[in-house]
């Protein structure tokens, strides 16, 4: 079979690369019929898909723009409301450390004048309590120095104004010792 196939080949001296006329012809004819149909059908097809993707990727595109730009706006207004935070914070906190120094000078001034009044206080009831004392040690001086004095006199001084002017004069005498001891000693 191969030796019949080669022998029908002989006869025909046509090359296979170079096709015969006929062959040519109706190649040539079918293959502008298909690129007339793929121009006319599936060329616009194919255009029109790639538009749209080209349309879709620069939409997209502007669309991611737009929304970093967004993003960037949002974080410039972030960062200001921070930083403005952050100073009214500061003058938040210095207010009330100058509050603060206010009312601890305030408390100071109440607790010096509580304690100056609470002195005084104390001062006047010494003062009152010193007199009173005083007047009963006076009376009790007084009676005994009476007492004694009756007794090395040999008399009775029931008198009061004699009792009151003899007390009187004993106490001054002694007051005058006590200041005169005072005196030596300083």
């Amino acid at each position: 079979m191969l030796k019949a196939f080669a022998a029908a080949a002989d006869e025909t001296s046509h090359s296979v690369l170079i096709p015969e006329l006929p062959d040519l012809i109706w190649g040539s004819l079918a293959f502008i019929v298909v690129l007339v149909f793929f121009i006319w059908k599936i060329l616009p097809r194919v255009n029109a898909s790639l538009d749209a993707r080209a349309a879709a990727i620069e939409g997209g595109i502007k669309r991611a723009d737009e929304a970093q730009a967004k993003a960037q706006e949002a974080l410039e207004k972030y960062t200001a409301q921070l930083a403005e935070g952050r100073a009214e914070a500061a003058k938040i906190r210095e207010q009330a450390r100058d509050d603060a120094k206010v009312i601890r000078a305030e408390l100071i001034e109440q607790a010096q004048t509580d304690a100056a009044r609470v002195v005084a206080n104390a001062k006047a009831q010494i003062e009152v309590e010193r007199a009173a004392a005083l007047a009963s040690l006076r009376t009790e001086v007084g009676s005994l120095a009476l007492g004694l004095a009756s007794t090395v006199i040999g008399e009775s001084l029931n008198s009061d104004k004699r009792s009151n002017d003899i007390v009187d004069r004993f106490l001054a005498d002694l007051e005058a010792s006590e200041a005169a001891a005072a005196k030596t000693k300083a």
